[in-house]
């Protein structure tokens, strides 16, 4: 009680009392205390209440004593940041309510003051530490932006404003790590002002920034579809022309890089394949950045008009066959089409279609696979497969026009094609009643589609929508061919087409942000899985895409989008490809459907594409082996077990036909039907089960009669696999051997790729081996041609981390961009330079919710689509490796994109585990390794089939597990025994005795590993049948009960 207590009881009681050294015990009975209990009792409950929040607020500021601030050098920019305070924030959130339940208490009064200040005080901390991490995020993000010359030239009024919170953080920073306590340094108003002003500077920093990467996006479109990291890194080095090339991929659909001479002049353009074109005419980099690269759109626009121009000039007085390798294989190709439309309608005029012309196209296509066949660069080969493709499309629309007796050029037959002309001085394409320029973006040197009859439906649905100017949304299950249609209608028309892979996490802004990118810049999207997004995102994306379609009909050259004026290249588009039904799926909104025209995509005609693509390969026998490919594929389907990783539709058959062609190309004197038989075990074999191999086996040997297959020769590669295995102590089992082999297999022709198989099967190792084999055989000849790479390869688990943490996300409040683990893993491998193999191993169970988003990674497009609208492009080097112990839950749009190897713990048995750790017994066990092995070899495996028929387990166990805990036991046993220098030695008369120990030993180590993961009756039988077995074999135990 403090004297305020004391006086209050005089005043109540009218007795003056004061606590001295005289005020004993009887002097209290003498004053008659005993009377005034009552009040006494209630100021002393006051004083007890009053000393409970006095002692609350002094245990509160003693706790803040010992919290400092973890300030940390950033970098080499001389200043310091903080690590985020999370226990600050925590103690502060705690306090403040404790403080606040306080301020309620009737016995508050005298600490009123005290507890006003104390509250003011954590407030004021708690506002401080917001701002200031807030502040601390922003200047992490700004710093290495300002602190480019470039940058601080070209906003002057930003980088002053910059700089100076740049002095004021600074000085704030250098007081934080002179004072880091956080209770003296935060509750100071100066310190809040600071940060409040920096924190409006930054914002006005922010929106500068913003309306500047506006501005420069609004002159070059194409900035568009880059993120803004990389839009400022492009900027933040206009010193430096060659900065740009790593970006271009994402600005043209195929230029790669740029040829710059000395006195940085450029003149020639590069696809990714390696093709070179000529500028029309030259550039010189000078001025802004978005300037000269808009120049250097219109010269390869210019250039590639220009090429086709001419070579569509010399095509009648040159020899067709050496007409066809002079000119880029996108200009080949259009030249092609151009005089095919021409032929047919002169044909079919003068009626002379089936008798002149459709021999005539007979033969110039037999000289084009009389010319595959030859000695030709990889290059030219390219252009001969695509034409092949287009030609024996014309080809066959001849044939079909022969069929159906057309006799006019207004048939719906006839114009129903896409047909090529060129009039007033440009290229035009028409489709029925529609007609398009084309577009004259160089494609650079790749592959085209197969035109089934699926495909020129399609093209007639999307033309029609084009014409009409909506969007065109192709909807069919996995791997039917929507994206690969669009992409290729795109590459007929010469047009740039994004591809983007929407996740539930896109939002509206990253969607109108791309949105304004394609109507300015005349490309088309293809929104690859468009309903993943949300409902509530679908519904404003359609208001924007409405609004772009709206302008498009009204035929305006600029319009009004999200508030900005922006203009209109009337050849852009939207495409959707939607997979009907499965997880993470949405139903479209009405004012979205309404946008777009809908086109089914069921399965295409297999066969007939697998013939062409072999026959755009060289192969004479196309027809016949196509059938046979296609023909194994089905009898697998319906024959085989039905397992979740099993994939037979049209990307298999595509794996298989590439594999042909590969082995086509290394040995074109080879058997054709040897190397058909030998791509199809190559691409299904590694992913069967045991007994469906043998299925398979009789399905292939139906199918090809006559062949023989010789066994490949894997010379140094196996030998470096056997090498490897034994340097890790491992058994080189020759199943195991054969799987490592077929991964290496499977890494040739898929760059995703899984590995199944239950947990103790050997997943990891097989690949770890592979890799390691791999790098020892850098820079030597390979089987598959070229030579073999070290290997890198990065582990991580997906499931223990959320999306966000995996592939980066936006913060809800300051939509702030945040790297993820994958992302920035991919993006360093992308631009590195060496020819290392990189693998990202995916260590963890697949569902379709995380592995949905890799879907634009795993099909052709290899780009990884992250929801700030940034899109990675996989290099050739990179595989994406999932290991897995089944695929119950993954989507068949996952399954068909990966290549699969399966793996069964039969392969390895049992035998290996015992082997290797019978390699590694200490020396004074080795004397018994005899014994061991003879235990090991009749009591294991039949103990284990035994818990297999009879036991009862109550949680799932795998043989090697058990195997690996009779292991682990047996060296417990051993443990004590090993002599350890200076400190255990061991006497002879023990060391003699060893012997008697290891079978009792190996028993009970047997019990309590195989025996022991049944129930109660489970034992009991397991006892019966081990006490038989070992009165059978001979061998003692001990004696007393196992139960004991």
């Amino acid at each position: 009680m403090r004297n305020r207590h004391w006086e209050m009881l005089s005043k109540e009681i009218n007795i003056n009392i004061k606590p001295k050294a005289n005020l004993t015990f009887a002097r209290c009975l003498d004053m008659k205390l005993l009377d005034h209990i009552d009040s006494i009792a209630k100021i002393a409950e006051i004083a007890g209440k009053e000393f409970s929040i006095e002692n609350a607020l002094d245990k509160m500021e003693g706790e803040w004593e010992s919290v400092l601030f973890n300030v940390l050098p950033y970098k080499s920019t001389e200043t310091y940041i903080l690590k985020s305070p999370d226990e600050a924030s925590q103690l502060l959130d705690d306090h403040i309510v404790m403080t606040q339940s306080m301020s309620f208490s009737p016995y508050k009064k005298p600490f009123e003051d005290r507890m006003n200040t104390w509250e003011n005080k954590l407030k004021m901390t708690q506002d401080v530490l917001e701002e200031w991490l807030t502040c601390q995020r922003s200047w992490l993000y700004l710093e290495p932006i300002f602190s480019s010359e470039d940058i601080n030239r070209q906003l002057p009024v930003e980088s002053k404003r910059y700089q100076t919170m740049d002095r004021m953080w600074r000085k704030i920073m250098k007081n934080a790590n002179e004072n880091r306590e956080v209770i003296s340094l935060c509750p100071d108003p100066r310190l809040l002002e600071s940060l409040r002003k920096c924190n409006q500077l930054l914002d006005l920093v922010q929106k500068g920034l913003s309306e500047y990467l506006e501005t420069k996006r609004g002159a070059f479109p194409r900035f568009y579809f880059l993120s803004d990291d990389e839009l400022l890194e492009i900027l933040s080095q206009t010193k430096d022309p060659t900065a740009v090339q790593p970006h271009l991929r994402k600005c043209f659909e195929n230029i790669a890089r740029l040829l710059f001479q000395e006195d940085l002049q450029i003149t020639h353009m590069y696809s990714a394949e390696g093709e070179e074109v000529k500028l029309f005419f030259p550039i010189y980099p000078t001025g802004n950045v978005e300037d000269w690269l808009l120049e250097v759109e219109k010269s390869m626009k210019a250039s590639v008009r220009d090429n086709i121009e001419r070579s569509i000039w010399v095509y009648p007085n040159t020899q067709r066959t050496l007409w066809v390798l002079q000119w880029p294989g996108q200009v080949t190709i259009a030249g092609c089409q151009t005089f095919w439309t021409k032929e047919v309608s002169e044909a079919l005029e003068a009626g002379d279609l089936s008798t002149r012309l459709f021999p005539q196209l007979s033969a110039q296509l037999s000289d084009l696979v009389a010319l595959v066949r030859g000695k030709l660069s990889r290059m030219q080969r390219t252009v001969l497969s695509a034409l092949i493709v287009i030609e024996v499309h014309a080809k066959d629309v001849a044939a079909k026009l022969i069929e159906e007796n057309v006799m006019s050029e207004n048939d719906f037959e006839w114009i129903s094609q896409l047909r090529y002309y060129w009039a007033r001085n440009d290229l035009y394409i028409r489709a029925v009643n529609a007609e398009f320029i084309y577009g004259y973006e160089y494609l650079g040197n790749s592959g085209r589609l197969v035109i089934t009859p699926l495909t020129d439906r399609c093209y007639l649905t999307l033309t029609g929508a084009l014409h009409l100017k909506f969007g065109g949304a192709p909807a069919g299950p996995a791997g039917t061919g929507k994206t690969e249609t669009t992409k290729d209608l795109g590459k007929a028309l010469a047009i740039q087409t994004v591809v983007f892979n929407c996740s539930d996490q896109l939002d509206f802004m990253a969607m109108g942000k791309f949105l304004k990118g394609l109507a300015s810049s005349g490309a088309w999207a293809c929104f690859d899985e468009f309903n993943r997004i949300d409902v509530e995102v679908l519904s404003v994306v359609a208001q924007q895409i409405a609004t772009i379609q709206k302008a498009q009909q009204q035929r305006v050259d600029r319009f009004m989008f999200e508030g900005a004026e922006i203009p209109l290249v009337p050849s852009c588009a939207v495409f959707i490809t939607m997979n009907p039904g499965y997880a993470g799926r949405t139903e479209l909104p009405d004012n979205l459907k309404a946008l777009f025209r809908p086109v089914a995509m069921m399965v295409p005609d297999y066969s007939m594409i697998a013939e062409i693509s072999l026959y755009s390969f060289g192969f004479n026998e196309a027809k016949i082996l196509a059938k046979k490919i296609t023909t194994t594929f089905k009898l697998s389907s319906e024959q085989l077990s039905s397992q979740d990783h099993y994939d037979f539709g049209m990307r298999a058959v595509k794996t298989v036909i590439s594999a042909a062609g590969n082995l086509k190309r290394e040995n074109p004197t080879m058997n054709e039907e040897l190397i058909c038989l030998r791509a199809i075990r190559d691409v299904n074999v590694p992913k069967f089960l045991q007994d469906d191999l043998k299925l398979f086996n009789g399905i292939v040997s139906d199918l090809f009669p006559k062949i023989k297959e010789e066994p490949i020769e894997y010379g140094i590669l196996e030998e470096a696999i056997r090498k490897c295995c034994t340097k890790d102590n491992l058994k080189d089992v020759e199943g195991f051997v054969t799987k490592c082999i077929q991964l290496y297999e499977t890494t040739v022709v898929r760059h995703g790729l899984m590995l199944v198989g239950p947990a103790g099967s050997g997943k990891t190792k097989c690949y770890k081996v592979l890799a390691a084999a791999m790098t020892s055989l850098k820079g030597q000849p390979s089987v598959s041609g070229g030579n073999y790479e070290a290997v890198k390869y990065f582990i991580l688990n997906p499931k223990s981390i959320t999306m966000g943490q995996l592939y980066g996300e936006f913060d809800l409040l300051t939509h702030e961009w945040t790297d993820g683990i994958l992302s920035s893993l991919i993006r360093v491998g992308a631009i590195a330079s060496d020819t290392n193999k990189k693998w990202y191993v995916f260590d963890g169970p697949v569902d379709a919710v995380w592995i949905e988003n890799m879907n634009t990674v795993l099909d052709d497009n290899k780009k990884l689509c992250l929801s700030s609208g940034e899109i990675i492009k996989l290099t050739e080097v990179m595989t994406m490796m999932f290991e897995v112990q089944d695929l119950a839950v993954a989507s068949p749009a996952t399954v068909s994109r990966c290549g699969m190897v399966y793996l069964e713990p039969s392969i390895l048995g049992l035998r290996p585990f015992a082997e290797c750790w019978l390699r590694k017994i200490p020396d004074i066990i080795k004397p018994f390794a005899e014994q061991l092995e003879s235990l090991f070899s009749r009591f294991l495996e039949e103990s284990i089939s035994f818990v297999r028929r009879s036991v009862k387990e109550i949680i799932a166990s795998t043989d090697s597990n058990l195997a690996m805990s009779l292991l682990k036991l047996l060296e417990c046993f051993y443990e004590p025994f090993i002599p350890i220098e200076g400190i255990r030695k061991l006497p002879q008369e023990k060391i003699a005795r060893l012997g008697e120990l290891i079978e009792p030993w190996f028993m009970f180590a047997l019990i309590w590993s195989v025996g022991a993961t049944g129930d109660a009756q489970s034992r009991m039988a397991f006892s019966l049948w081990l006490r038989e077995k070992m009165a059978k074999e001979q061998v003692s135990g001990w004696n007393g009960d196992f139960h004991s």
